[in-house]
C-alpha cells in the first residue's frame, strides 16, 4: 500500500469512529446503523474482565434497539480518544478508547451522570470504497455514577 493511500484509509477509519460518537449523542440511529456491515457482528461486554458478552448481535437491523436505548438519557457526549490500527488491503483491525457521559433527571428532577470508560475491539472492511464496521465489541472497563450539578 503506498502511503498516500494508507494515510486516507487511516482518516477514513478515525471518521467512521468518530461518526459513530456522533450519531449516538444526537440520537441518529439511522446514521448510526449505516455505518455498520449488512451482517455486521456486535458484541457488548458491560465487564471487560469477563469473557462472556453481556449482549451479541447479528445484522445491522439488530442494531436498533440497542441504539434507541440511548433515548433513556437527557444527554449523552461520547469522547474519543487514542486509536489504533492495523491495516491489510481492504480489511482493518483497531481498537479506539472513549470516555461517555450519560445524563440522566429522575421524576423528582435530580440529575445524575454515569460515565463510562469505553474500548472499542473493531473489525473493519472497505465496501464499494467506504469503510465499514464488520464487528465491533464494545468493552466497558469501568463505570462511575454520581450526583451532577444543574
Amino acid at each position: 500500500m503506498n502511503p498516500p493511500d494508507e494515510a486516507a484509509d487511516r482518516l477514513a477509519i478515525r471518521e467512521l469512529v468518530d461518526a459513530y460518537a456522533r450519531c449516538a449523542d444526537r440520537r441518529d440511529a439511522a446514521g448510526q446503523m449505516a455505518l455498520f456491515t449488512e451482517d455486521t457482528h456486535f458484541v457488548v461486554h458491560m465487564d471487560a474482565t469477563l469473557e462472556e458478552p453481556t449482549q451479541e448481535l447479528h445484522g445491522r437491523a439488530a442494531l436498533a434497539p440497542v441504539f434507541a436505548d440511548l433515548n433513556t438519557y437527557v444527554a449523552t457526549t461520547h469522547f474519543n480518544g487514542q486509536s489504533t490500527v492495523t491495516l491489510d488491503g481492504e480489511r482493518a483491525e483497531g481498537e479506539s478508547y472513549c470516555l461517555a457521559h450519560h445524563l440522566s433527571v429522575d421524576e423528582d428532577g435530580r440529575r445524575t451522570m454515569m460515565v463510562a470508560s469505553l474500548r472499542y475491539l473493531d473489525e473493519f472492511v472497505k465496501q464499494d470504497g467506504v469503510w465499514r464496521f464488520a464487528r465491533r465489541r464494545l468493552m466497558v472497563d469501568w463505570t462511575e455514577t454520581r450526583p451532577s450539578a444543574a
